[in-house]
């Protein structure tokens, strides 16, 4: 599953309305997303190459891009109720 995108829409396609209504009006979620993107981009471009860096920098990257992605979906879910 290399160069996978996991945007949040793709991902959560069942909160679509709830992340654009987040992306609207809560500039920090709207920061964190974009920080949320520019990480998984990266990955992204760092599995299409053959991952030119070592594994546990890799590992680091994917790590804090689950941390970003899991605080963004308590924020998702908790708008959402």
């Amino acid at each position: 599953m290399l160069g996978e995108v996991h945007s949040l829409v793709n991902d959560f396609p069942e909160h679509q309305a709830v992340i654009e209504s987040l992306l609207a009006n809560d500039p920090t979620f709207a920061q964190d997303t974009k920080q949320y993107n520019a990480l998984d981009k990266e990955i992204r471009t760092l599995e299409l190459n053959n991952s030119p860096i070592g594994d546990d920098q890799m590992h680091k990257l994917k790590h804090d891009r689950a941390e970003l992605k899991d605080s963004l979906y308590q924020r998702i879910t908790a708008a959402a109720s």
